[in-house]
Parts: structure tokens; sequence; C-alpha cells
């Protein structure tokens, strides 16, 4: 199966890709509030989710999908104390979507 790559200008190594469409499935790297320049977006942990889920959603949209089609999440949080903050953002940017999803601290 031919696999179709989408990159976004933000990948550091020649064997990374923002995302990859195999057949009917679009995989999306893990994605970071830092720009094309290293530097974190975002003052708090709730403004950071921010800047991942745009590149998130600009990824699915150049691949064909949108954040609707969204079905599973692994989300990194440093601080526990700041999942709240990190919830309600997130809720935000999916804009109604409902996904599963896996939490690391």
């Amino acid at each position: 199966m031919a696999k179709k790559l989408f990159p976004d200008g933000t990948e550091v190594a020649p064997f990374y890709v923002r995302a990859i469409t195999s057949g009917p499935f679009v995989f999306v790297s893990g994605t970071t509030s830092l720009d094309a320049k290293g530097r974190v977006q975002g003052k708090d942990a709730a403004s950071r989710p921010g800047s991942p889920m745009r590149k998130i959603e600009s990824a699915l949209k150049a691949a064909g999908s949108r954040l609707a089609d969204l079905t599973r999440m692994t989300i990194f949080v440093t601080d526990i104390r700041d999942m709240a903050a990190v919830t309600k953002a997130l809720r935000t940017a999916l804009r109604g979507s409902v996904v599963t999803s896996t939490w690391w601290r």
C-alpha cells in the first residue's frame, strides 16, 4: 500500500514527517507547541495546546481529513496540576469532537 507524505516544514530529520496517509488512514506525528525556530508558543499550560492543535488540524486538512475524524490522542503533561487547564484548552480546540486519549505525566 502506497504512503503519501504531508510535511509541514517543521521536520528536523529526513525520516520524520508531520502526517502520512496509508490507505484510508491518516497518521499524525507527535506535535508540540514549538514554532519553526524551536521557541515554545503560549505563556502557560492553558495556552500551549492551541499551537499543536492548529498544526494537527492543518496536517489533517492537507491529508483530506478534519478534526472531526480524529479518533485518538496521546497527551503529555509535565505537571499534573496543569491537567485541568490543558483539558479545557483541548476541549475548545477539538470543537466538539470526541476522541479516546491517554495522558502521560
